[in-house]
């Protein structure tokens, strides 16, 4: 694709480089302005429809390009850049069953399908301070009147979340997966969020905390499970089940932070979930494994992701926006550290679940596997420390500022919070990186 290049320079930057870096280096600065502190889901709700828009152009770029010069493309190479040599080839068409024709109109619409559900998910929950105010369809969905819809649609939301999510795991893991979601689904029923079929009453009927501890019994045995495989893999003599059992231990872990997330989103943020996994799934096979998109891209547009769907939660720059009830979730009183590890959670489910795709999807790339996990911690922890040690002293020289109790300190406490997340998604990278490199 078009490039800038650099006189005196072996390294060229590509129109998605310059889109990435612009985005990044401009939202950072603009953490200087209150107004754009309260506003910032705007901010990232404007990066990344920019960047479905440039990432069509780049699948329209080479798809139609290939039709054009399909004999002359042997000898230009890729027709984007990577930093890592193609492996094995793979086609998402032929490990869905579908024909090449297929996977190119599937491809070309997932970037639209993207903005479909963001424009969708930007309806569910209303935040900022400007339009606040404003009904959303969120609350639509949790007024009385309309409990039977809210019913169907988390029903079929849990329903699309196991689709998405049981493909990686193993047979006793689905399980697992599939009854947890139903302790979910019976959960928001005893606390009178949705309704059982044969339900008549709409009242809760009790507070839920079996139906909640019924779930973790299965988000620990997945989790287990998990971990197990990780650990067997490391003594298989086979390089390729090593690999293998590692990538499916690390997707089962996956699996059960998902599962974690569903029972502590509340009933009407099921969909934003379902789309979260959904838009994973489709980007991860028709756009970052055909593109060959490098670590750094791919990074930094799961980052991007992380951070609009921390706001597609309903969450915002005010502490009043935090939902404290999940402290509570399974507990028959308050316990203040699975208090504060629920609430973390819950908050920063977005971030977190894109963050653990990411070394998901970095770990089951035969071709990048080698040096992908480094520079995808490396820049992970790059766009978190940047904005967070500019804003530091920002609020600094700003501490005179007439809203910085209002505007600038509640922000600096999501800032560190949402800082200490990723140092531990981080840390968790450095560990999966140094534990491949031990490997023989």
């Amino acid at each position: 694709p078009p490039s800038l290049s650099f006189q005196g320079s072996d390294w060229t930057l590509s129109e998605l480089d310059a889109l990435l870096l612009i985005g990044t280096v401009g939202h950072t600065l603009s953490l200087g302005s209150s107004s754009f502190i309260e506003e910032e889901h705007q901010t990232w709700y404007f990066l990344l429809n920019t960047l479905c828009l440039a990432i069509f152009q780049d699948v329209c770029r080479k798809y139609f390009r290939e039709q054009r010069h399909r004999g002359e493309e042997r000898d230009e190479g890729p027709l984007l850049p990577s930093s890592t040599e193609e492996g094995p080839s793979f086609s998402p068409a032929v490990e869905l069953g579908m024909s090449s024709g297929s996977e190119k109109w599937l491809a070309l619409a997932t970037p639209l399908l993207t903005l479909t559900c963001c424009r969708l998910l930007r309806s569910l929950n209303q935040t900022g301070v400007q339009w606040a105010h404003l009904p959303d369809f969120g609350h639509w969905l949790n007024s009385g009147d309309h409990k039977a819809f809210l019913s169907v649609l988390a029903a079929v939301s849990l329903v699309l979340i196991f689709l998405l999510v049981q493909r990686h795991c193993s047979l006793v893991s689905k399980i697992a997966l599939a009854l947890g979601l139903l302790g979910v689904y019976s959960y928001r029923a005893a606390v009178g969020n949705v309704l059982f079929p044969w339900q008549r009453s709409s009242r809760a009927v009790s507070k839920g905390t079996v139906e909640a501890q019924f779930v973790y019994v299965f988000v620990l045995g997945i989790l287990f499970t998990g971990v197990k495989d990780r650990l067997r893999s490391q003594v298989m003599s086979s390089a390729v089940d090593s690999r293998r059992l590692k990538s499916r231990g690390l997707w089962e872990v996956y699996s059960g932070v998902v599962l974690l997330v569903a029972l502590l989103f509340r009933a009407h943020n099921l969909p934003t979930l379902a789309c979260c996994l959904l838009i994973q799934t489709i980007m991860a096979q028709f756009i970052w494994k055909k593109l060959h998109y490098d670590a750094a891209q791919t990074t930094i547009m799961h980052y991007w992701f992380g951070q609009a769907f921390f706001y597609f939660q309903g969450n915002s720059n005010n502490i009043g926006t935090v939902d404290i009830s999940v402290g509570f979730v399974g507990l028959d009183s308050y316990v203040e550290a699975p208090a504060i590890f629920l609430t973390a959670l819950s908050t920063y489910a977005g971030p977190l679940l894109w963050a653990c795709h990411l070394l998901c999807f970095l770990s089951s790339q035969r071709d990048r596997a080698g040096m992908g996990l480094g520079h995808g911690s490396y820049c992970f922890a790059l766009l978190r420390s940047i904005p967070a040690v500019f804003y530091v002293v920002l609020v600094t020289s700003l501490r005179y500022h007439l809203f910085i109790w209002s505007v600038f300190s509640p922000k600096l406490l999501y800032e560190a919070m949402h800082t200490l997340i990723t140092a531990a998604v981080c840390l968790f990278f450095t560990f999966m990186d140094q534990e491949r490199s031990a490997r023989p």
